[in-house]
């Protein structure tokens, strides 16, 4: 599927078409599992986060379907996260791995890697209800799939360049937020806040690329530069989270004390490294941008 709406249709035919194929390729994936059950569920993931990035566009107008939806489809993922969680962590070390500063923190990190591998395959072994999670989530797939195609929104070019501006404003100002709580309290909260901003941010960049396409190319590839070294640092604080409620995974010589200052000296420098570029991914206005790109859709439907 091509995840993009095009202008020149009605806005409300486009969303339809748009949600309804990112249903069908995530229950595919989960029905055919051409690749396992695990990558599956990766797979699926994936195409429920853009789902919901989708559905923020109708939440002024149809909020009841919005809320609905939005927890219909978080709750799936989640049913389904446990396995690929864990498998995360330990690409989390592999990450950390290639910033070692020593030969003793080279020693630790591989003995974090092997109890988290470990970890990891234990739960995969234990995962034996996953067929009936798949089963569940597939069946609330097709209720989601008949909630959007019964979904009635109003028609028409200036209510849809509306639409966009006011959705467009609204994430735009919740990113800019969460960038400033970013610099200012540097919680792990606040750069998970960031992280999903950033996420909607670029799928919409995505979705409405039709409107100008090198522009929204280019900014869509540093908005994902900065999902992507924020979803790294989020995952280092699911690790140090790990650390702190199972010490006795690291019990090894010094292998806890070593891993958390890796964990803390990456982190520190990927924040930095993330600010820098949120600042310059988001340093145009929100009414800027979102007034920008409302002409744009205009413009291009036109």
């Amino acid at each position: 599927m091509s995840f993009r709406i095009d202008p020149k249709k009605p806005f409300a035919e486009e969303l339809r078409r748009t949600g309804v194929e990112l249903i069908d390729e995530a229950m595919a994936a989960l029905s055919l599992q051409p690749d396992g059950p695990h990558a599956a569920v990766h797979d699926a993931r994936k195409k429920f986060k853009r789902l919901r990035a989708l559905y923020r566009f109708v939440a002024d107008e149809d909020p009841k379907f919005r809320k609905a939806e939005n927890i219909r489809f978080r709750d799936i993922a989640r049913s389904l996260s446990q396995a690929r969680e864990a498998a995360a962590l330990v690409e989390t070390i592999h990450h950390l791995q290639q910033f070692s500063r020593s030969d003793a923190e080279t020693q630790a990190l591989a003995s974090a890697h092997d109890a988290l591998a470990e970890r990891r395959d234990a739960m995969t072994r234990d995962d034996g209800d996953l067929p009936a999670r798949i089963d569940a989530a597939l069946t609330e797939c097709e209720k989601g799939k008949h909630a959007l195609l019964q979904l009635s929104l109003p028609s028409g070019k200036k209510t849809a360049a509306k639409r966009i501006r006011q959705t467009w404003l609204k994430q735009r100002r919740n990113a800019r937020d969460a960038m400033r709580h970013c610099h200012d309290k540097a919680e792990d909260e606040d750069f998970h806040d960031l992280r999903k901003s950033g996420q909607v941010y670029w799928m919409h960049l995505a979705l409405m690329r039709k409107i100008w396409p090198s522009a929204m190319r280019a900014k869509k590839i540093d908005a994902k530069r900065l999902v992507d070294l924020l979803g790294h640092e989020h995952d280092l604080s699911v690790l140090a989270a790990l650390a702190d409620d199972e010490p006795e995974r690291f019990a090894e010589g010094d292998t806890l004390a070593l891993l958390r200052e890796a964990i803390i000296h990456r982190q520190q420098a990927l924040r930095k490294e993330c600010l820098d570029l949120a600042d310059h991914v988001f340093a145009e206005s929100a009414k800027t941008e979102s007034d920008i790109v409302s002409l744009l859709w205009e413009y291009a439907a036109a």
